[in-house]
């Protein structure tokens, strides 16, 4: 009773928020990568900062000049290193050698096969004998390429760009650091040689899988193995996506985690040492599915915990996350733009945060169900606008199909994993070691065979992202703040975040377009038109309505040929627009070609098969995919200038 007493008296002089010097350090590297990318390349948001004047703000009571000067020192200091590595990064992205025709070697280090095709990406990349920082991208007419493989070829060569403007293909190239682009010659391409023993074992292990199993279930279990999903069903692997359990086919803390796990059991006759060969082992496994960043995160955050288990400290969950930041991003700076970077350690700061408290709140229920029910609970608290970010929806079947799949995932993946080191050791004996993982897959095949589309979707967070991950923050048990200030901030917060919504996606007057690659929305308070490339995809324009407009079209503009049209008919929409009359072959859809049409007070001009004007609110805008802009127009979209654009009271707003 008397130390409870003495608790409660010194409480209110404690910090809102424990100084972990490995946090600050990880929040001073994110904070001069956001500022670095911002200046170098605009579209810099006040949301980018929000959350680290909060962070700062609230680290800084009780206020102590010596308190206050290591947390500014420490952001600045590793706000400084952040920007200065991504500079490095940029600029050595955009050196080495320029575009043209040469001939190219390289290793194959990732391979994804469609049909009679393969796209490959290559590593120790030679331009007519000079080898160059980077990695090329190719397409081959062959199937029968294989990670590890040295290939030569004739091709010429393109260079990639720098993600300017938020692009998110460019940010991936980027960050994967693919600087070239080949179109191989008709010569076509030669295998001269093999990789490394890593690459080699990759290849090995593909191809006794698919000697030994179907093709569909080979394919589930080597992207199970490896975390290569790119030569999933497209049908399967957006069942999975939409059924939220995506995570199975990345090489995760889960799966980093299990065999950890399986390898300090084994050993456990060594007490406290087990932690070298377990730590070995994730290693080793990370290595071979070419160090993912989460696969990094989580060997770091095991051998933090073996470590400290040998020393008898506690661990300290949210440290290790720090520090394993800290070590991806002063190693792989770009990482912090990948979505594999911010959905595993936003699910790590999930845990950190809410699975306390919400193990306190299930504690009723049975251990394991409270146990799953806390953790999926508290990642999906932290990760949702991260999900919604990345894939424009997020799902509503994840829950119960984690909770079904994750108890197995241990069974099937330790199946796998021995039985395909067996059937490699034992060629003759692979179909009977397979014979278990592969029934688990059929039954993991069959569950996806139902119908799991039902997400959220078809709006835009918008800064309500960052209104959603700063709440998530300050109302955690981390965060020391009064019972009665988080009941204010809860209400302030969620009046604010819904009104955010409200803003972002509702049309009250004028015009609103959104704009992204080949595609822009018309919207006003009664219509909405999209106008599409012809060459984009169907799949690219449904991806770009889930982020922003999840209804019913008025119509669909398509610019450029017949495949557009055949594109546009399979999109929601009352009826499509063309320039050029093109048989479809389709009833249930109006299809109308005038020349000039108008929706409400927008109105439509085709100037060519190619270019479309819209004039509405005494403005022209000129849409044109081709870049080819001439009317001089006071609004001219052609797909690159991504962002939100405003038509009112005869005047243009953009916001990014």
């Amino acid at each position: 009773m008397e130390a409870r007493e003495r608790f409660k008296v010194s409480r209110p002089g404690l910090p809102q928020i424990n100084f972990r010097p490995f946090l600050y350090a990880a929040f001073g590297l994110i904070l001069g990568i956001i500022l670095y990318m911002r200046c170098r390349f605009g579209g810099a948001k006040g949301t980018d900062f929000v959350f680290f004047v909060l962070l700062t703000a609230f680290s800084l009571k009780p206020l102590s000049l010596r308190r206050i000067g290591v947390i500014f020192l420490c952001l600045a200091v590793f706000a400084g290193l952040g920007a200065g590595l991504m500079h490095i990064k940029c600029a050595s992205y955009t050196a080495g050698m320029p575009a043209g025709d040469y001939e190219v070697s390289g290793t194959v280090v990732s391979f994804s096969a469609d049909g009679e095709t393969s796209a490959l990406i290559l590593s120790d990349v030679a331009f007519d004998g000079v080898f160059a920082d980077g990695k090329l991208s190719v397409v081959l007419p062959a199937e029968n390429v294989r990670t590890g493989d040295r290939l030569n070829f004739r091709a010429s060569v393109s260079r990639c760009d720098l993600p300017i403007g938020g692009n998110s293909y460019e940010e991936n190239l980027f960050v994967k650091d693919i600087r070239y682009f080949a179109t191989v010659g008709e010569e076509g391409f030669a295998v001269t040689g093999r990789g490394n023993a890593l690459l080699r074992l990759n290849a090995a292990v593909y191809n006794v899988l698919h000697a030994n199993l179907s093709a569909t279930q080979a394919d589930t279990a080597y992207a199970l193995l490896t975390g290569n999903a790119g030569s999933l069903d497209e049908g399967f692997a957006t069942a999975v996506r939409e059924g939220g359990v995506a995570h199975i086919f990345a090489v995760s803390g889960l799966h980093i985690g299990i065999l950890y796990a399986a390898v300090s059991f084994v050993c456990k006759k060594l007490k406290k040492f087990r932690v070298i060969p377990a730590v070995s082992a994730a290693i080793l496994y990370a290595a071979f599915c070419g160090f993912s960043v989460s696969s990094v995160r989580a060997v770091i955050m095991c051998a933090a915990l073996g470590v400290q288990n040998v020393f008898g400290r506690k661990y300290d969950f949210l440290n290790a996350i720090a520090f394993s930041a800290c070590f991806v991003l002063l190693l792989r700076p770009a990482e912090w733009l990948s979505a594999g970077f911010r959905l595993s350690f936003g699910a790590c700061a999930g845990l950190a945060l809410y699975s306390r408290p919400l193990g306190r709140i299930f504690r009723r229920l049975p251990r394991m169900l409270s146990g799953y029910l806390s953790a999926n609970l508290s990642v999906q608290v932290f990760t949702f606008p991260i999900m919604f970010e990345t894939f424009g929806y997020v799902s509503l079947w994840g829950t119960l199909l984690n909770l079904l799949l994750i108890p197995a995932l241990p069974v099937m993946f330790l199946g796998l994993f021995l039985a395909t080191g067996l059937s490699l050791l034992i060629p003759p004996a692979a179909a009977v070691f397979l014979s278990v993982p592969n029934g688990m897959i059929t039954l993991f095949l069959w569950i996806f065979s139902f119908d799991f589309s039902l997400v959220l979707a078809g709006f835009s967070l918008g800064a309500g992202g960052a209104l959603w991950l700063i709440g998530a923050v300050l109302l955690s048990e981390r965060v020391r703040i009064g019972e009665r200030a988080k009941v204010h901030l809860t209400v302030f917060l969620s009046v604010l975040f819904a009104a955010t919504l409200v803003l972002n996606n509702a049309v009250f007057t004028g015009c609103k377009l959104i704009s992204a690659k080949g595609v822009v929305l018309v919207e006003t308070r009664s219509e909405r038109i999209l106008v599409a490339d012809g060459s984009l995809g169907v799949k690219s324009c449904k991806n770009f309505l889930m982020r922003n407009y999840g209804g019913t079209l008025d119509a669909v503009v398509v610019l450029g040929g017949d495949d557009g049209l055949q594109n546009a008919l399979y999109l929601p929409c009352k009826e499509v627009r063309a320039s050029v009359e093109t048989a479809t072959g389709f009833e249930e859809t109006i299809v109308l070609y005038e020349r000039q049409f108008t929706y409400g007070a927008l109105q439509f001009c085709f100037e060519g098969e190619n270019k479309l004007t819209l004039v509405t609110e005494g403005r022209t805008v000129e849409i044109d995919f081709t870049g080819n802009g001439s009317l001089g127009a006071d609004l001219f979209l052609n797909g690159e200038n991504a962002g939100v654009y405003y038509l009112k009271c005869g005047a243009v707003y953009g916001t990014n």
